[in-house]
Order: structure tokens, then sequence, then C-alpha cells
């Protein structure tokens, strides 16, 4: 009877401590994934619903759910959050976070060249339209300048790396889009003015997402980014 009762007790002991590995041990960290996993389901959701602000919000409270030491985890996180933050109207603040994860990820050896690929690219989007909206509110070339110039020196970077590894559809595709930030470079504020407003940058600056007032002539294309460009150009997002 003394045995049977020592081996129930063991048998209880073993559960209680797996209840408090789970409770107060690495099984935290695993209820944080299951977390993290529901936020970035819903993030998802929300992207393909076009419903970019609620968007934003899931992919931040998937990152503060995030257990600590998750680097790499959270620079994918914070990335789709700055593509969904463009999407959604906060262009300056996207602009910002991009700039931090790209500098944070260049300077770390140990960084994932794919995500941080993605990052320069998402980076010099964020960029184009930043230059986009400066040029819109008359700011001067010495101030507008070194945004594009930025944006066409990760092109050329991209189109390059892309090169090396043999992936000739990304380097057609950053090709276009460094075209693109030359023409963007070149083109005459007045027929900047005949462009649609892009979808990224509604919202963001004194012109509160209202065309601009439009070049005499007939409309002009969306012709500034080529289709292959990153963000869409024209007011459907498409």
């Amino acid at each position: 009877m003394a045995l049977r009762v020592l081996l129930l007790t063991g048998w209880l002991l073993l559960g209680v401590g797996a209840a408090v590995a789970h409770w107060f041990g690495p099984g935290v960290d695993g209820r944080k994934l299951d977390r993290v996993a529901l936020h970035v389901a819903s993030a998802e959701q929300a992207v393909a619903a076009e419903d970019y602000a609620t968007a934003v919000e899931a992919f931040d409270q998937a990152l503060k759910a995030l257990p600590d030491g998750r680097a790499a985890e959270a620079r994918k996180l914070r990335l789709e959050k700055a593509k969904a933050q463009m999407l959604a109207q906060q262009l300056t603040e996207a602009h910002g976070d991009l700039r931090a994860l790209v500098d944070e990820m260049a300077a770390d050896p140990a960084a994932d060249p794919k995500v941080l690929a993605d990052a320069r690219s998402a980076q010099a989007n964020s960029q184009y339209y930043t230059t986009w909206l400066m040029r819109l509110e008359g700011l001067s070339r010495d101030e507008w300048e070194p945004e594009i110039e930025a944006a066409r020196q990760s092109y050329r970077l991209l189109a390059e790396q892309a090169d090396r590894r043999g992936d000739g559809a990304a380097a057609a595709k950053h090709r276009e889009d460094l075209e693109s930030a030359v023409r963007l470079a070149r083109m005459e504020l007045s027929e900047l003015q005949g462009l649609n407003l892009p979808k990224q940058c509604k919202g963001c600056c004194s012109c509160k997402g209202r065309k601009p007032s439009v070049a005499k002539g007939p409309p002009k294309k969306n012709d500034v980014r080529s289709a292959g460009g990153a963000p869409p150009l024209d007011d459907s997002g498409h």
C-alpha cells in the first residue's frame, strides 16, 4: 500500500511539474507564440480584405506578444507591418520604421539576406512615394533629391544582387523600379500634378488625399511607375 501511495504521489508531482513548466517555464513561450500566430492570421485576413489599418494593429499586437530573443521573427513582423502601414495611409511611419529596420539588419552579419532584400525594396518604395509627396508640396530639389537618390541606389543594388543569384524575374522588376525612380526625378512638376495621387500617399500631406491641380491638356496615364512596381499608383490601388 505504501508503495502504491508513493507511486501515485510521484505521478501527481509529475503532473504538477508539467503544469508549472507550461505556465512558468518553456511553455510560456509556447502560449505567446500561439497568440502571435492568431494575431498574424488576423493581420493576413485584414490585408486580404484591404483593411490595412486593422492589419497594422494586428501586426503590432503580434510584435508585442512575441517572446524575447526572437529577432528574426520580429524583423519579419516589422517588415509586414510597415508594408501595411504604407497601404493604410501611414507612409511617414512606414518610412521611419523601414529605415530603422534596414539599418539594423545591414549591420547584422546574421541577418536573413532574403528579409533584408525585401526590407530594402520596401524602403525604396517608401522613399519613392515620399519623394512624390515632397514634390507635390513644393519642396526644393535639395530637399527631395536625397530621397529619390537613395531609392535609386537601393533598386540598383537589389537588381545586382538578383543577377548574382540568378533570379532574372526579380532583377527585371528592380530595374523597372529603378527606371521609374529616374523618371520621377526628371519629371516636370506640371506632369506630376497631372497624375492621380497614389493610394499610399493619400492623407499623408497637406493635400489630404485630394488630387492636385491638373495640368492643361488630355488626361495622362499613371505611367510613372511600371506595372511591376511594388505599391500601385492609381486610386483604386491596382
